[in-house]
């Protein structure tokens, strides 16, 4: 995030003195990619993206197993996919480079599709355990402090 901001920041400074940097956009966009993929996996591991636990609370024990099992299957086979899809997004590139550095491959910024897919499977097999855990006591939420970065429960 702090590059993304450096290379933000550089490129308005420039622009403003009327010497654009020529690999401003790109580069930012890439960060920003990057950014997005890398905090998905994270709001991942904290179990905190959109849900309806409530609506998965209300239901009987083995039903509500059985919705968060076919769920937590259906994540990783999406995951899965992505990561496979960009694997093969890398190879259909080749040799390309980046537009505006030519010496950058353009696999260096696509790399992002596999390796934050891997990095979302991850976060959610090391999360898993507490979501059953939690789906079994009848509480579909992973914790009480889902999505807290820093583990404490919001007072």
């Amino acid at each position: 995030m702090a590059s993304l901001a450096l290379v933000v920041v550089v490129g308005v400074v420039f622009r403003k003195s009327g010497a654009s940097l020529v690999w401003y956009d790109e580069v930012a966009s890439i960060l920003l990619a990057w950014l997005t993929y890398y905090g998905a996996a994270l709001a991942a591991l904290h179990r905190a993206h959109i849900g309806v636990p409530t609506l998965v609370d209300k239901l009987s024990g083995n039903l509500r197993m059985f919705v968060v099992l076919v769920a937590e299957v259906l994540v990783l086979a999406f995951f899965g996919t992505l990561t496979w899809t960009g694997i093969q997004v890398l190879s259909v590139l080749g040799g390309t480079t980046l537009i505006s550095l030519p010496w950058v491959p353009a696999a260096v910024a696509q790399s992002v599709i596999p390796i934050g897919a891997t990095l979302f499977i991850g976060a959610q097999l090391l999360s898993l355990p507490d979501a059953m855990k939690h789906s079994i006591s009848g509480s579909a939420k992973a914790s009480p402090n889902a999505g807290s970065p820093t583990g404490e429960v919001p007072q």
